[in-house]
């Protein structure tokens, strides 16, 4: 009878494709999930659950998303999802920031374009026109995100701009107010001449600058020390243009100076022999070189504490400039450069007010919100310090001249040095005095309160404690006003006679109603006489037109959302933001809690680092680097960007490019084909097929111990919320452990034992353990992939992956003895791989299958040989036959050996016997039966079988 052997061979059978096609295909799971309402049947799930609440930080309105806001939302995503999976209610609320800035820039360029300034437009027809353009991109970025697999309430999502937030935001500001946290002050702020604001820390970015720096004499008029009596103190700076604002020059206590009497000039030199100036003594030849004198001499020394009580004549005292200019120890005093004094413009510098304050100095006002000094100002009347375009003005020249003219500079020179410049204009910023609004970090002990909420939160990584917590400790006061028209009012009336703000509960209350129906608009719109009367006369109060930075808006979050959804709790249970969020979304949103709730809004700090191109540079447009989540999802799919994420240690800055996204495509299509392996090797079974862990083979028992493993790695990555080495440890299970190995092991008894062999059922009782396992596993990181794989198997219109939990591991699967010895059989295997890959290469054999090594083995080795049958250790092997002897009776040449397996050494002999026809094993056994003389006793017995069953 003649038989197809073929036809009895158990080969693989699926439709999951090999190729994944993904840029297709994951739409359509998309739409699967939409039809499904995946959302909420996970919320119906987890109902009653403990909650895990991921709050998210609002991503800003205003463009497609750029890589970095796929690495962001991604992470996020893994998280919620696996957080779920481990029996989680793990509810994620996407929400985004939609006042502020960048987006008014926007509107004001359209109207710029026009030849309009914006204070020509209405203010409710321009803060419309914000609000429509910030919809606009929610519903752009919604669709983007949904597209990278985030799963969230994006019907239900939160907004900075709905009328409930803004009037919530107005309620929070309204708990300082009340408090007296809130008040009204003048302070040198970081502002934009250009767009015509003060700008927050995290709206700030530095360039390289270039400055005029310029020494310049003060003389001295009164003081103690004798030795500086008719000499010039000398001070260094970078900003010339604020020498007009100057009250005050700084030492340091510790300091040594020196008084350096001219001798000798060079040339040219602004420097006068006969002169004496007063610097730090290890800046003196500094000082020389800089003032063209070639001679000096040393006349006193003195330190610095010795200056206590000294005057000064400001440098243009003849000139409008006659006032006093006391010398002032201070501790931010270095003598790295310049002349070891600094020079005090209580108005244009954080360092310097603070010192102002301390000691009573005047904070002048000097510059307007145009860049150009104030008419008040000697001198320099209507000089521009920067441009309204940003570009530098005339004020550093003319001061410079009027400094030379004046005798007082001895030197100038250009530098290029780092400066803080806006990051939406680009333009440079200047410290500037201007009346603000301030949240107190004294007051209400908040900054005390801050650093116990620091104290009391897990950051992940840890360094990120360190980090926020030395930005708390020495912030100034929180500037929460900006002279801008799109955002939430400083809803706050001032007393005309006593200039301070309305602190009243009714009134504020009318307001907060106002905006909760009409949104903050209400603020601009409304008579004065709506929220005041019948209590007060409008007439007595002034309206803040100021509104809140953004920072503060982001920042009441949490009492907007986790407060107010019952699906969701307050305190969150995490805040993910990248790295520079530790002076932005964590630090105002703790400031903001910590001032109104006594703690932190969250119990755990996530941060993860930026996106660089893969040689490690910014993503630029000139340099034709930058990545886009759109073209990768196009060209791969968004499951290569999700293994992308937690594929890299995000708590370092991660690169992204075309040979890195070729590694993840790579490592993608090993998961796939093991998900494919499985799905192939599962066709067909039958849960009748399963047996127990005590009736498997050694070589599945060690499987199930490796699966044990990996859920106790899952479980405790899920909980440090790294994942990075899981997923590492995740490939290697599925590349070497699985496909390289076990797959490769088990092929032969999948393919050819007798279908219902007891070796067969328990293997094919393990891979349906692991496709269980491993399509869970992987859920929260490919969720494309996994819930593809998944449905192969459970085509039902209601299945999905996303609906499991994370299979419950039995401990009774752990045996670290058994896990042991077959990491040894393992190394013999590697020994014996190694001497066949040596005779294919010389083509001796083709297979494997041709040989029937000899291990020779030391005592090392015998125990853990002696538990294993010849015929297993050939299976492992993957030749037809074995042999074990010990080392020392070899006197054979030609052994291979590893030198990281000692004591192990392989031979190489070919097998005996005929190939059989269906297994392909060289075995002396085939044509023992007669009726199937082509093939090997195993392979007959399955024959008869399968004919048998099929008749």
């Amino acid at each position: 009878m003649s038989v197809d052997y073929k036809s009895t061979v158990f080969l693989p059978r699926t439709a999951f494709p090999m190729k994944a096609g993904l840029p297709k295909r994951e739409p359509e799971i998309l739409d699967r999930w939409e039809k499904l309402d995946l959302y909420h049947r996970q919320r119906d799930a987890a109902h009653g659950r403990e909650k895990f609440i991921l709050h998210d930080g609002p991503p800003y309105a205003n463009g497609h998303l750029h890589i970095g806001h796929a690495l962001n939302k991604i992470l996020k995503d893994v998280i919620s999802r696996s957080q779920q999976m481990l029996g989680k209610d793990a509810n994620y609320v996407p929400g985004w920031d939609c006042h502020g800035l960048p987006i008014e820039w926007k509107i004001e360029e359209k109207y710029r374009a026009k030849g309009k300034n914006k204070d020509e437009v209405p203010i409710a027809r321009f803060r419309r026109e914000c609000r429509e353009f910030a919809s606009k991109w929610i519903d752009v970025q919604r669709e983007e995100f949904k597209r990278l697999g985030v799963i969230g309430d994006w019907d239900r999502p939160y907004s900075t701009m709905s009328h409930d937030a803004e009037a919530q935001i107005v309620r929070e500001l309204g708990k300082f107010l009340m408090n007296g946290g809130l008040y009204k002050g003048s302070k040198p702020v970081l502002w934009s001449v250009v767009e015509r604001t003060a700008l927050a820390d995290a709206e700030v970015e530095y360039h390289d600058y270039r400055s005029t720096t310029i020494f310049v004499r003060f003389p001295v008029k009164t003081t103690g020390v004798s030795a500086l009596d008719g000499a010039s103190v000398l001070i260094w700076t970078t900003t010339p243009w604020t020498i007009p604002g100057n009250r005050a020059v700084a030492y340091g206590d510790d300091v040594d100076y020196a008084v350096v009497h001219v001798t000798e000039l060079g040339e040219p030199a602004l420097a006068r022999v006969g002169e004496r100036l007063v610097v730090a003594e290890s800046l003196i030849s500094q000082v020389a070189a800089a003032g063209g004198f070639t001679g000096h001499e040393v006349v006193a020394r003195l330190k610095g504490r010795e200056l206590a009580g000294t005057i000064c004549r400001h440098p243009l005292h003849a000139q409008g400039y006659d006032f006093d200019v006391p010398m002032l120890a201070a501790d931010f005093v270095d003598v790295e450069t310049g002349s070891g004094f600094v020079h005090i413009a209580p108005g244009h510098g954080a360092d310097d007010w603070e010192l102002g304050v301390k000691n009573g100095v005047p904070v002048p006002d000097t510059v307007g919100p145009d860049g150009a000094f104030f008419d008040s100002v000697p001198l320099f009347a209507g000089c521009w310090v920067l441009t309204e375009d940003g570009k530098t003005g005339n004020a550093n020249g003319a001061v410079v001249e009027a400094l030379r003219e004046a005798g007082a500079l001895l030197a100038t020179c250009p530098l290029v040095h780092s400066y803080p410049h806006s990051w939406r204009s680009k333009a440079p910023l200047i410290f500037r005095n201007t009346p603000q609004w301030f949240i107190s970090m004294e007051t209400n002990q908040l900054r005390a309160a801050a650093l116990t909420a620091i104290d009391n939160t897990r950051f992940v990584p840890a360094s990120g404690q360190k980090r926020l917590r030395g930005m708390i400790e020495t912030r100034p006061d929180w500037c929460v006003s900006r002279q801008r028209a799109w955002g939430v009012p400083i809803t706050v009336f001032v007393n005309k006679s006593t200039g301070e703000p309305l602190r009243d509960e009714s009134v504020f209350q009318r307001v907060v109603d106002a905006v909760e129906a009409e949104g903050a608009d209400a603020w601009f719109t409304s008579p004065p006489e709506r929220f005041l009367a019948p209590d007060y006369d409008p007439a007595d109060f002034d309206q803040v037109t100021d509104i809140i930075e953004v920072w503060f808006d982001s920042g009441s979050t949490h009492a907007f959302v986790l407060e107010t959804r019952d699906d969701l709790q307050w305190p969150a249970s995490l805040y993910l933001e990248g790295s520079d969020q530790h002076r932005g979304w964590f630090h105002s949103s703790l400031l903001e809690s910590c001032g109104t709730r006594g703690r932190a809004p969250y119990d755990a700090v996530l941060t993860h680092g930026f996106v660089m191109a893969e040689d490690g540079q910014k993503m630029s447009k000139s340099l034709g680097n930058i990545v886009s989540p759109q073209d990768v999802m196009k060209a791969h799919g968004a499951d290569i960007l999700r293994l992308w994420v937690v594929g890299s240690d995000y708590s370092e800055d991660l690169r992204i490019g075309p040979e890195i996204l070729k590694q993840h495509a790579d490592i993608y299509r090993r998961l796939r084909n093991t998900l494919r392996f499985l799905l192939g090797n599962l066709n067909g079974f039958d849960s009748r097929e399963r047996v127990s862990n005590d009736q498997m083979p050694e070589l599945e028992r060690w499987v199930l111990h490796r699966v044990w493993e990996l859920d106790r790695h899952l479980r405790g990555a899920c909980d440090r919320l790294e994942f990075h080495a899981l997923f590492a440890e995740l490939h290697n299970f599925c590349a070497v452990d699985l496909s390289a190995f076990y797959f490769d092991v088990r092929k032969d008894s999948l393919y050819c034992d007798e279908m219902m062999s007891p070796r067969r059922r328990a293997v094919r009782t393990v891979l349906d353990i692991l496709f269980d396992h491993l399509t869970a596993w992987l859920a929260p990181f490919i969720c494309f992939t996994a819930e593809e794989a998944w449905l192969f198997r459970h085509p039902g219109d209601d299945e999905s992956v996303h609906l499991r939990l994370f299979p419950n591991v039995p401990d009774d699967w752990r045996d670290d003895a058994l896990a042991d010895n077959w990491e040894r059989l393992r190394d013999v295997r590697r020994v014996v791989t190694g001497a066949l890959e040596r005779k294919r290469a010389d083509k001796t054999i083709g297979s494997s299958l041709q040989a029937a090594p000899i291990a020779y083995v030391d005592e090392r080795w015998t125990g853990v040989l002696s538990a294993i049958s010849l015929a297993d250790l050939a299976d492992v092997c993957i030749t037809s036959a074995i042999d074990v002897q010990p080392l020392d009776a070899t006197g054979a040449a030609d052994l291979f050996s590893l030198s990281e397996v000692p004591g192990v050494a392989v031979q190489f002999t070919t097998a005996t016997g005929e190939k059989c026809e269906r297994c392909w094993k060289v075995l002396d056994d085939v044509g023992d039966s007669p009726t199937h003389p082509g093939v090997c006793r195993r392979c007959a017995d399955a024959v008869d079988r399968h004919l048998a069953a099929a008749e």
